[in-house]
């Protein structure tokens, strides 16, 4: 059973889903239903509630069949939630996350950055030599941002993630 209360998990349906896609996945009947049955039960607008399945269906979270109306010919879809592979795809969402956090470090390591005291943007030494460490933002002056705990912050998210991830098959 999957805890949806969980923080991570939590966290990966309304990254992947959006809230209202996330109220889809709290509040899916039961078997097989169709999108207007779940829009009906959960009260997530009918096109939220469809965009929503269709992207746990390319995660592989969710299920459907087709069954055509012998009288009118038309199509309905049955749906259901399958998590079963869930850790699967959280496992291939960290080892995204890790992918980008090492290519942030490398950027950011060894690096000079400067910063306007509005925070409009950063920029690298060259860069902001060029604008005359003037902001082209707010016209403040630039001033040196010491990046040392970014990539403080940033090890330390890498080795939990690598913690996390240890053992996990590629």
């Amino acid at each position: 059973m999957v805890d949806l209360n969980d923080p991570v998990i939590r966290g990966y349906f309304i990254n992947l889903v959006g809230d209202e896609g996330f109220k889809v996945v709290q509040k899916m009947p039961e078997g097989e239903v169709t999108d207007e049955k779940i829009a009906e039960v959960t009260g997530v607008l009918l096109n939220i509630v469809r965009r929503t399945l269709f992207i746990l269906y390319e995660n592989r979270l969710a299920l459907y069949r087709r069954v055509r109306d012998t009288d009118s010919g038309w199509l309905t879809y049955l749906w259901k939630l399958d998590l079963g592979s869930l850790n699967r795809q959280l496992e291939i969402e960290a080892k995204r996350t890790l992918r980008n956090l090492r290519a942030k470090l490398e950027f950011e390591d060894g690096k000079v950055f400067y910063t306007c005291k509005n925070q409009c943007g950063r920029y690298l030494f060259d860069d902001a030599a060029e604008l005359d460490f003037m902001c082209p933002v707010c016209g403040e002056d630039l001033a040196y941002q010491d990046n040392e705990p970014v990539i403080k912050a940033l090890k330390q998210r890498i080795s939990e993630l690598e913690a996390m991830t240890a053992g996990a098959p590629a």
